[in-house]
């Protein structure tokens, strides 16, 4: 249920709102894709699972295993429901979701240009992915903490103190993407 919810909640407005993202400064300095080049190509795939896919894998994978490891878990240890894991296991999961949804934030601002750095298009300048992205926080919170959603949803609100490092997700999924546009622009400066 917490994938259908990011498919179908969280990730759909967003996504969306990059449709209308301005073309980026300099587009059309650079020369046009040679014809029959697939819009999909080996750049792309890298960029997205490479960069930013594995980024996010590492928070939310790390967060999931941090959750339990403070709960006491240790692998093998049961977290099926009625064992003394099984509250630990869904405040995992919960954070597996959140984190997903965090990740889906940085990845949003990273996706919105393709060479230039964000401070060029401005952070704030698209409106619509702004409110995308409080839908999908707001959409994401209710999951977590209003009870009928709860036992929908199979959540269970996580420790402060894990929720606090959800605010670190979007700048490292973003950053390092940054970081790989501003060495491509130098090295085409040179």
């Amino acid at each position: 249920m917490q994938i259908l919810a990011i498919d179908l909640g969280t990730e759909t407005l967003p996504a969306l709102a990059l449709g209308r993202e301005p073309p980026e400064p300099g587009l059309m300095n650079r020369p046009p894709r040679p014809r029959g080049s697939s819009i999909i190509d080996r750049r792309v795939l890298i960029r997205s699972w490479g960069y930013l896919g594995i980024a996010s894998a590492v928070l939310v994978m790390g967060s999931f295993f941090l959750t339990l490891y403070r709960a006491g878990w240790h692998p093998g240890d049961p977290t099926g429901p009625g064992t003394d894991l099984h509250h630990a296991y869904q405040q995992a999961t919960t954070m597996t979701f959140l984190g997903i949804v965090a990740c889906q934030i940085g990845t949003a601002f990273a996706a919105r240009t393709e060479h230039a750095s964000l401070r060029s298009v401005g952070l704030l300048t698209n409106r619509l992915l702004l409110w995308g992205i409080a839908f999908e926080i707001a959409f994401a919170a209710a999951i977590v903490t209003v009870p009928p959603l709860q036992a929908i949803f199979g959540t269970a609100p996580p420790d402060p103190v894990m929720l606090a490092l959800l605010v670190a997700f979007p700048i490292l999924v973003w950053a390092p993407d940054e970081l790989r546009r501003a060495a491509l622009r130098r090295n085409r400066d040179r």
